[in-house]
């Protein structure tokens, strides 16, 4: 089986015509929500940090 580049180079370039590209507007909306969501779990895992080093100061404090 030999390697054929410019095949290659042509079966890529009939492939990536076939690609359903998203609009402006959709990369736009999705990226605003990945980078929502990516604050919302930042918050959210924050919170829980706080929480637990809260708990274990709590706990190795009142043994002393």
């Amino acid at each position: 089986m030999a390697f054929a580049p410019i095949k290659f180079l042509r079966d890529v370039r009939v492939e990536a015509g076939r690609v359903t590209w998203p609009s402006r507007r959709e990369t736009l909306y999705t990226t605003f929500m990945v980078l929502v969501m990516a604050v919302l779990i930042a918050a959210f895992f924050l919170a829980v940090d706080q929480v637990i080093g809260f708990g274990v100061h709590f706990l190795f404090s009142t043994a002393a």
